[in-house]
């Protein structure tokens, strides 16, 4: 009988061996087996107890402090879906690495845990002592962009006072990063079109990278109205295509099968388009 687990890549990895790297000595090997892991969503128990085990490794680190085992670790095991992962994750956004945080708060989103949001709010003012700032400039306290996401996915509306003051952070993708948690968390639809509406503007944005991450953020709110700016986007047509994909799951969510709405036909055709 075949192994469902039995995958393998061009190096010819196993599951097993995967799991077995990652309790090893190697800590090359050990890096790349929690990739691995997540990669191919390898949901075994086994796997899963030694990427929690591996949020608290302590051999591998970087120069400046950073733990990449970790890191590898916290964004597998949110792709692999497990609750089991929700605790340690959230201890996780205590740990001293910037990226860590920022990969365990991404991988909580995932998941979509409720028990997180009093850390990620403590998280957005700065107050979780031990947290050290990215080691790169302008040297961000706390991974602000990944927490207002979080907070917008999981529906924190009692947030919104702490997440309003970042709509106006020097840093653009933060600033993107608010808006589309406050059209997440904004309970009248005139008002929330407004945030929607600001990411809109920002598709003709003269830098490049920031034209591609709010093509990111309005694919994951599904914001209707965005359709035909993100399909005249100058930007890659994949990109496009993954923003216009967001635009249809939502829309989608809102019909009955085989029904289509007419925003689910006018993404379509855009999406024809652009093939």
């Amino acid at each position: 009988m075949e192994n469902k687990y039995d995958i393998q890549d061009d190096n010819q990895l196993t599951v097993e061996q995967a799991i077995a790297n990652l309790q090893g000595e190697d800590l090359g090997l050990r890096v790349y087996a929690a990739w691995w892991l997540g990669r191919f969503r390898v949901d075994a128990q086994e796997a899963i107890d030694v990427l929690i085990a591996a949020l608290e490794d302590e051999e591998d680190r970087t120069e400046v402090g950073g733990y990449p085992l970790r890191r590898n670790a916290a964004r597998a095991l949110g792709k692999l879906g497990n609750r089991r992962a929700v605790a340690p994750l959230i201890r996780a956004l205590e740990c001293s690495d910037f990226y860590v945080r920022e990969a365990a708060a991404q991988s909580l989103e995932m998941l979509g845990d409720l028990s997180c949001i009093p850390i990620l709010i403590e998280l957005l003012k700065d107050n979780v002592p031990g947290t050290l700032p990215a080691p790169e400039p302008p040297q961000l306290a706390q991974p602000y962009d990944a927490i207002l996401e979080t907070l917008g996915t999981l529906g924190a509306t009692d947030t919104i006072p702490d997440i309003c003051p970042f709509l106006d952070h020097f840093i653009p993708r933060i600033q993107y990063s608010a808006a589309r948690a406050m059209y997440l968390l904004t309970a009248d639809p005139e008002t929330a079109n407004h945030y929607g509406d600001r990411l809109v503007q920002e598709l003709s944005n003269d830098n490049l990278q920031l034209r591609r991450t709010v093509l990111a953020d309005l694919g994951a709110i599904g914001y209707l109205p965005a359709a035909e700016a993100i399909a005249q986007t100058l930007a890659e047509n994949s990109l496009k295509l993954i923003a216009l994909k967001g635009l249809l799951e939502k829309q989608l969510q809102q019909t009955t099968p085989p029904d289509l709405s007419s925003g689910a036909i006018k993404v379509m055709t855009l999406m024809d388009e652009l093939l």
